[in-house]
């Protein structure tokens, strides 16, 4: 990446103050561009959701790695609720969504209840392993929630191979005029769901999977405790990305804790942070780190700045921090601070590997949480940073009184925040179609077919408010 006429500002930058100028471009379509990154986590698309309790799930992990990207299970989970979400994601289907599985005795009360845990909204009813039936809202809207799924399910089926290819089953869904179908086996038991947008986007993405197949997540562990062991736990329960996290990464316990997950012999990538400078980067590169995490305050939930005055706009952050991971040999991921697609594609031609992205998600079916409803009909989820007083009492719950209330004391972090669902984007999937699709086309801007090549090509220059404003799209006439 090079700035516009060679001239360096001598201030930091966030992602609104630069834009990218386009380049002469051969690139002749924004779908043949590589997405892939080079860092070595096996990521298709260039995105990880962080480790954050009200966002990171085995419902996002899924979902997300079918698509190409990468989730993190936080550090707070129990370790062996965390070793059972890795064995099941990585025996979910790489095309096909898990089913709400239903039987025809249940009510329409429990499936109100379990429908707006997946985007596709439906409940496949199920007897002896074979669907006989499928609820959605508009089935039990103005029913009694007592009534069986016997009554009011829909009987009439359209059942897909479960291993259909995606085009095929999406032409299928299509000449039926069917929004979705279950899939079943040979032997005619549930297998999944596939909806006719999921198959479109089956054509369109590569899943991100382990060598065998199996779609990949990632984990994170803290800086205190027992490190090694936790971590040992994780790389024999199969994860395929290790993450080290703490908010203050350039600190000794970050480096020993290294060390001591370093002594394991890890064969998958290990990723630590947060660091925003330079010397950060050097160190925990040297303590065994093949990945650094860049970001302190940037995100939605986090008070740091305010509370401490420290950290960095990110995309100076981003900037440094990646340049010297690269004459090391390693990467970065930019953590935070990205509220648009353009705020990616920037983090990209800055130079990170790939972007890590928390609150932007929190608000979708696929984030963990209950679907609630504002007074004016909005529905949202909550989320809470990951060193705020919640989070803390989260951590601490196993811990005396007094030092739960000596801890709960200090806290860097938004408690609650209600994450409205988009209704045009209600899914995680419809925000990394958005995502992904502006990343896609800033590469063919800068002539660039790989994300290596786009950090080449990337010509920046620095804006003002004003110029940030003007590109601002207009939803209705001045």
């Amino acid at each position: 990446m090079r700035f516009l006429n060679d001239v360096r500002p001598s201030h930091d930058l966030t992602y609104d103050d630069v834009f990218m100028v386009p380049n002469r471009s051969a690139v002749g379509s924004r779908q043949s561009v590589d997405l892939s990154s080079p860092d070595g986590t096996g990521t298709t698309i260039p995105l990880v959701v962080a480790n954050m309790t009200a966002i990171a799930g085995r419902r996002m992990a899924e979902t997300v790695a079918r698509r190409g990207g990468l989730v993190v299970i936080p550090q707070d989970i129990p370790i062996d609720v965390v070793t059972e979400v890795i064995g099941w994601v990585k025996t979910r289907h790489v095309v096909l969504d898990t089913p709400i599985v239903l039987s025809p005795s249940q009510t329409v009360a429990d499936a109100l209840a379990l429908l707006p845990k997946r985007a596709h909204g439906a409940g496949v009813v199920v007897e002896d392993g074979r669907p006989v039936g499928i609820v959605t809202e508009a089935d039990l809207t103005g029913v009694d929630r007592f009534t069986q799924l016997s009554e009011v399910m829909s009987k009439e089926l359209m059942v897909l191979d479960a291993e259909i290819d995606p085009r095929l089953a999406f032409n299928q869904l299509d000449a039926a005029h069917r929004k979705l179908a279950p899939a079943v086996d040979r032997d005619g038991k549930l297998a999944g769901i596939l909806t006719r947008k999921a198959a479109l986007r089956a054509t369109l993405y590569t899943p991100a999977t382990d060598a065998s197949g199996g779609l990949r997540i990632a984990a994170a562990v803290g800086v205190n405790g027992d490190v090694a062991g936790r971590a040992k736990s994780l790389l024999d329960a199969g994860v395929d990305t290790l993450v080290v996290d703490t908010a203050h990464g350039h600190q000794e316990s970050m480096i020993n804790a290294l060390h001591a997950v370093r002594g394991l012999d890890p064969r998958v990538p290990i990723v630590a942070g947060n660091v925003v400078a330079a010397e950060g980067v050097r160190d925990l590169v040297a303590a065994g780190a093949d990945i650094v995490k860049v970001g302190v305050g940037p995100g939605a939930m986090c008070t740091t700045r305010m509370m401490t005055g420290v950290g960095r706009p990110q995309f100076s952050a981003v900037l440094e921090c990646a340049a010297e991971a690269r004459r090391l040999g390693k990467h970065v991921w930019a953590d935070g601070g990205v509220r648009h697609p353009r705020d990616v594609a920037m983090a990209l031609a800055a130079g990170a590997s790939n972007v890590m992205i928390g609150s932007w998600f929190a608000g979708t079916y696929e984030s963990p949480g209950d679907l609630q409803q504002s007074a004016d009909g909005r529905l949202y989820k909550e989320s809470f940073g990951m060193a705020s007083a919640r989070a803390v009492r989260n951590r601490t719950s196993e811990e005396s009184a007094y030092d739960r209330a000596r801890k709960a004391l200090f806290e860097e972090g938004i408690s609650t925040s209600r994450m409205f669902l988009d209704p045009a984007r209600p899914g995680v999937e419809d925000l990394i179609d958005t995502i992904i699709a502006g990343v896609r086309s800033a590469c063919t801007y800068a002539g660039a077919d790989s994300l290596e090549e786009f950090h080449q090509r990337a010509v920046v220059g620095v804006q003002s408010a004003a110029g940030y404003a003007e590109g601002k799209p207009l939803h209705a006439s001045w």
